[in-house]
């Protein structure tokens, strides 16, 4: 299974218990985000400030670029997902703004800028201190907490857009005449098969 595949995989999950969001919420949200990628005008942030959201759109396109089978996070929407988010959901706007704040923080005292105005290195090389909470430095605890929630909501937004739905190939809300049973191909890949 690929990173994308496995991220997309417990998106749903780990938002929905770091939030008590309800799958019905994370979908409205996907779709309002969609809403707001075709509207005519720019899209208006209602929660994040101007320089908050340089910096959402950037670290969203650090966690899912673009690659060669879909669009990066910013273009598939997750910024606008996310804003709605912290707008309808209040209890995550302390997390998102405290993480965002401590992510220019660290980046300010180490280079003297702030994580926006950093090089693509530079980003990734703070981004690389806190993505793995095992190997993380206990002082980082705090940025490690951030990006956990951070990464979570972009790959909710995410495989929750038409163009993550597109990247999963998913299969579901299509109409099956008849039933046939799993195919072969997918239950050998799972290991298991019908009884004996």
């Amino acid at each position: 299974m690929k990173r994308r595949e496995a991220v997309g995989a417990m998106a749903m999950a780990a938002l929905t218990a770091a939030f008590k969001w309800t799958p019905a919420e994370a979908q409205r949200a996907a779709t309002l985000a969609r809403e707001a990628l075709t509207a005519t005008t720019p899209f208006a942030p209602a929660f994040f400030t101007p320089h908050e959201w340089d910096t959402v759109r950037v670290l969203a396109d650090l966690v899912i670029p673009k690659d060669e089978r879909s669009g990066s996070a910013t273009e598939a929407g997750v910024p606008e997902y996310m804003d709605f988010m912290m707008t309808d959901r209040p209890d995550g706007q302390v997390p998102m703004r405290g993480g965002l704040a401590w992510l220019d923080n660290e980046v300010y005292e180490r280079l003297g800028k702030t994580f926006v105005a950093a090089t693509p290195q530079e980003q990734t090389t703070i981004l690389d201190e806190i993505a793995w909470p095992k190997k993380a430095k206990p002082e980082m605890s705090q940025g490690v907490a951030f990006f956990n929630m951070f990464r979570d909501m972009t790959a909710s937004g995410f495989w929750t857009s038409k163009m993550g739905i597109t990247d999963l190939n998913y299969q579901g809300n299509t109409f099956v005449a008849e039933w046939k049973g799993c195919p072969p191909e997918a239950l050998q890949k799972l290991g298991v098969r019908y009884g004996d």
